[in-house]
Formats: structure tokens, C-alpha cells, sequence
């Protein structure tokens, strides 16, 4: 368990592997939970292009401290994520336009708040009570699809061009960014994840292991899961369960260059 600020606790854990079928991880993961701060980067362009691409976007949010406010993270979080996006502009350049770039999910937390700020298809899940909701919206044309009505959420789980997404950091010289934000309440549990997982594993089973263990149970037991079913994909999980015994700091998230969803899930 790790302790975060006084009145709150965060139990975290986190597990990444090659998967069944790739020889090299190109997912990269950061927990920071002194920081309030949890990430998943999965690289793409290739094992040695997308490991160095969510290679790169993970120093950069590694290299992020203690912020004083929730919009200090928040803004640090933003200038590391620009930081990162301008390294793998330049590597394209040296690499003669060669493809990188790398999906994100990250958790923030601040006093008695949180947020989810995300890019790409790796996913972001609150589970409150005995319910599962993804906070993050997927950045790919077969959730395009879906929202247009051309495609039914079963039928994406098969569809060719499922894993095509629409946005990446280090694909435009600018990082589109999305944003959720909500008030933590006592017992909530993350998950963050690539999408080696979720082509494996369905939101109900995310759910039952989230709610039957501690966090690095449930992180091994979702692996588990993906390992048995063929793991064709590197799998990143993170789960972070929060704890609170009381405390009623006030803080707010100032949105910038982000676009912004709703006040909660």
C-alpha cells in the first residue's frame, strides 16, 4: 500500500509481458503513486520503433514530481506529454518518417479527485461498487463506427480494421488529448490496460477481478486470463484501489489543450 497524502491511501499493482505470440514487449508502464500518478504507454510502429516510442513517453512521465495542486499535475502531466510527443517527432525525422508513436492512459490523483487523460485504445476503468465503467472512449475507427451506427460492439471485437486507431502521441506535431475527471470515493479501483487485454478479456471479467482480491492479484489473475487465451498481443495492467479515511481537501482540474468530458463518470 502506498501512501499518497494524508487521509488517502492507493494500493497499486501492475504487471506487463510479451504476450503469447511477440518476442518483444512494446508496452511500457509508470506507477508513481507518491505522485498521484499511474501511466500505460503500448508503442507502435514495429518491436524496435514502438518499444522506443513508449519507451520515450514513459521516461517522460516518470521524470514528473509532487505536484502542489491538481492543476500543477495536471499541467505537469501536459508539458511531459509534449515533451515526449517533439522526441518522437524528431526520431520520425531521423528515421526518415519511419512509423512511431505510442497509445496512453494515465491516472492522476489528487487529494479527494481524480483524472483520466488519455490517448489512443488503451483503456481506463473505474470500478465502483459492484459496477465496471470505462472511462476512457476509444480513439480508433471501429469506435467511430460503433458511434455512427455502422458497426454493433460485437461485431468490432472481429472487424479487419479494429486495431487501426486515430490518434497516438508522436503521429501529429501536437498530442490530442482527452480528459475525464470525478471525486474518489472510498473503495473505487482503476484499471488501466492496453488493448492486449481487452482482445482477451471482457469488461465483466475485469470487474470480477477488480472486486474479488487486492491489486496485484488482480493484475496477475487478468495477465492469467490473457496468457490462457492466447495473449496474440504485449498485455500492460494496472490497478489501483483507493482507500480513504477521511480528510476534505477541495482541488479542481483545469482544463488547457484537453478535451473535456464529463464532471464523473
Amino acid at each position: 500500500m502506498n501512501e499518497h497524502s494524508p487521509g488517502a491511501a492507493f494500493e497499486t499493482g501492475a504487471v506487463s509481458h510479451a504476450g503469447r505470440v511477440r518476442s518483444h514487449n512494446e508496452d511500457n508502464l509508470v506507477v508513481r503513486p507518491e505522485h498521484g500518478l499511474w501511466a500505460v504507454a503500448d508503442g507502435m510502429g514495429g518491436h524496435q520503433n514502438g518499444a522506443m516510442a513508449s519507451a520515450t513517453v514513459a521516461a517522460s512521465l516518470s521524470a514528473i514530481g509532487p505536484a502542489g495542486s491538481a492543476a500543477e499535475l495536471l499541467d505537469r502531466l501536459e508539458r511531459g506529454v509534449i515533451e515526449a510527443n517533439a522526441e518522437l517527432r524528431r526520431k520520425i525525422r531521423e528515421h526518415d518518417g519511419a512509423t512511431m508513436g505510442a497509445t496512453l492512459a494515465v491516472l492522476l490523483a489528487h487529494g479527494r479527485h481524480f483524472a483520466c487523460v488519455w490517448c489512443g485504445d488503451s483503456r481506463i476503468y473505474l470500478v465502483r461498487g459492484n459496477r465496471i465503467t470505462q472511462v476512457s472512449r476509444d480513439h480508433t475507427e471501429a469506435q467511430d463506427m460503433i458511434e455512427r451506427g455502422l458497426l454493433t460492439v460485437e461485431e468490432a471485437r472481429t472487424w479487419p480494421r479494429r486495431h487501426v486507431i486515430t490518434r497516438a502521441i508522436g503521429v501529429h506535431d501536437r498530442p490530442e488529448l482527452e480528459i475525464d475527471h470525478g471525486e474518489l470515493e472510498g473503495g473505487d479501483v482503476f484499471v488501466l490496460c492496453s488493448d492486449g487485454l481487452t482482445d482477451h478479456v471482457r469488461d465483466e471479467e475485469i470487474l470480477r477481478a477488480a472486486v474479488s482480491g487486492g491489486a496485484q492479484a488482480a493484475s496477475d489473475a487478468l495477465l492469467a486470463l490473457t496468457l490462457e487465451r492466447g495473449a496474440t498481443d504485449n498485455v500492460t495492467v494496472i490497478v489501483v484501489r483507493y482507500h480513504h479515511d477521511g480528510g476534505t481537501e477541495k482541488t479542481r482540474w483545469v482544463p488547457n489543450m484537453r478535451q473535456r468530458r464529463s464532471d464523473a463518470p
